[in-house]
């Protein structure tokens, strides 16, 4: 989080919880099979429950899956676990209670990790997400695999990307060779695994342990060619690559009053036309600091 915060958007520049119900439900229809709840932080966000319950009934919606950072969430995993979700993303770049504090801002570790053991209690599969950031929290990568021993999680180490909403890049020096050199460094007998279909992940495995680990290459970009995803904003605006600027603001198609097939026609248009990797999508310029777009 940003020393000085991040900016505070009013309520009618977000998408209401109909709208967006609305386009998710367009979207099954055209043939998404999986939504994932992100941020920033999906909790902070009033009475989204009754909207993850509407969403877990469309037809044709075969996972529904979140990304939180774990501080809101524990008391409503038996509600989560009710509505069929099966994994959940758990951002937790350091379990040192003063790195986490100098990261977030927020003195609340604790809770993030009775989230995770809530999760794993109720079988819900956790992978933790952690953002390899040079000089904050390289010394937490073995920590953070050695969760992996007793415990059936997935850590999944991102590079960090280089923009922090001012225009400005830093060097990126934790790419994930290094990090996974790091880590063959301590466990030389560590496997690689069969990725997923379009995993974002490269994923290994040490001999031994209950889960497992996986690098996320969000800078290298070296997926770009197998990635399936897009993404809309709060606000509205589809992004078919973390790295541009957005490519259509579905929100005002909706305001409009643009009925659903020309919705649909429009959406089919920006996604046929996605930029080929990360690299060429962010030639105009990325602006939005990671904090504000979310995981």
């Amino acid at each position: 989080m940003p020393e000085d915060g991040i900016d505070w958007l009013s309520r009618n520049e977000l998408m209401t919880y109909d709208e967006m119900l609305r386009i998710c439900t367009l979207l099954v229809k055209m043939g998404i099979e999986k939504i994932r709840i992100t941020g920033g932080e999906p909790f902070v966000r009033k009475d989204l429950m009754p909207f993850l319950t509407k969403l877990s009934k469309l037809n044709g919606l075969k996972e529904l899956t979140l990304t939180t950072n774990g501080v809101l969430t524990a008391p409503l995993i038996p509600e989560l676990k009710n509505l069929g979700i099966r994994s959940v993303n758990l951002s937790l770049d350091t379990i040192d209670r003063n790195r986490f504090f100098a990261i977030t801002r927020r003195d609340e570790l604790p809770q993030v990790l009775e989230t995770m053991n809530q999760l794993l209690r109720h079988n819900i599969q956790v992978k933790l997400n952690a953002v390899v950031m040079e000089g904050k929290n390289t010394e937490d990568i073995l920590a953070l695999v050695g969760l992996t021993k007793d415990l059936p999680v997935s850590v999944r180490f991102i590079e960090e990307m280089p923009f922090n909403g001012t225009g400005t890049y830093h060097p990126m020096n934790w790419d994930y060779i290094r990090i996974l050199q790091t880590i063959k460094d301590k466990y030389p007998d560590i496997q690689k695994i069969a990725d997923p279909a379009y995993s974002t992940s490269y994923n290994y495995h040490i001999p031994g342990h209950k889960g497992d680990v996986g690098i996320i290459a969000a800078y290298t970009r070296s997926f770009c060619g197998t990635c399936n995803r897009i993404r809309i904003t709060p606000q509205g605006m589809l992004k078919t690559c973390l790295y541009d600027n957005g490519v259509l603001n579905i929100k005002d198609l909706v305001r409009d009053g643009q009925n659903d097939e020309a919705i649909q026609t429009t959406l089919l248009n920006a996604i046929s036309h996605r930029a080929k990797d990360g690299f060429e999508a962010e030639k105009n310029g990325v602006h939005e600091s990671m904090a504000a777009i979310g995981g």
